[in-house]
């Protein structure tokens, strides 16, 4: 996003708007319209200060707070608004008691809904649907990421070797792959290397959720 502020020499309020946008960590240049006589014509300056982002004018004089804030939202990655990292990750939910459930939300970097083009996204009645019909299931997790626990039912081969043991897995029947949940890597990377070496997309089911919905959700869960 590239931010312009385009003033006159002597605008009074030029200073005021460069303090609020480096108080929002938005990065933007200022032109003045006597060194630019260009973007007089260009921008039919009326008034100064002009706020033009990403060449349009977006706001005539000084903005107000709320337009900032928009400004910073769309300069801002999702994953890095959510709350600070803790000092130990727990990179699943765990269980401390029967019907309580422990989740740090701390870690990873949230996921796309959709892994590739083609493949299609499910929930957690299509998984539990997957696990009574006996259908195949794969926790694409590697072993120190898994604390020893995962979807009932479901095989572990590592993200970073599916391609090479693709031949495992059977390209007729859809086949569930999920990891640690929304902000999980694991799982999106390995599907979209398995659809790179020629796996059909139309046979890969991603489960987002992971094993942090699965487990935040109460549903029942075993051991690797």
């Amino acid at each position: 996003m590239e931010i312009l502020i385009v003033a006159t020499k002597d605008c009074q309020h030029r200073p005021i708007l460069e303090k609020e946008l480096q108080n929002a960590d938005l990065p933007y240049t200022v032109k003045y319209f006597e060194e630019h006589p260009d973007l007089v014509e260009k921008y039919q300056f009326k008034h100064s200060p002009l706020l033009i982002v990403n060449e349009r004018v977006a706001s005539i004089g000084m903005p107000d707070l709320d337009m900032i804030n928009k400004l910073k939202m769309k300069n801002v990655n999702i994953s890095e608004i959510r709350t600070g990292k803790r000092d130990h990750n727990h990179m699943i939910a765990k269980n401390i008691e029967e019907g309580l459930v422990e989740v740090d939300t701390t870690w990873g970097r949230i996921q796309p809904i959709q892994a590739a083009v083609g493949v299609r996204t499910v929930g957690e009645l299509e998984v539990y649907q997957h696990q009574k019909e006996g259908r195949p299931i794969v926790d694409a997790r590697k072993p120190d990421s898994t604390n020893g626990v995962t979807i009932l039912g479901a095989e572990n081969i590592p993200y970073d070797e599916l391609v090479t043991r693709k031949e495992e897995l059977d390209e007729k029947k859809h086949t569930i792959f999920f990891c640690n949940g929304p902000q999980c890597p694991q799982s999106a990377t390995g599907i979209k290397n398995l659809v790179e070496a020629g796996y059909p997309a139309d046979r890969i089911l991603y489960y987002r959720g992971g094993m942090h919905d699965w487990i935040t959700l109460g549903l029942i869960v075993g051991k690797i």
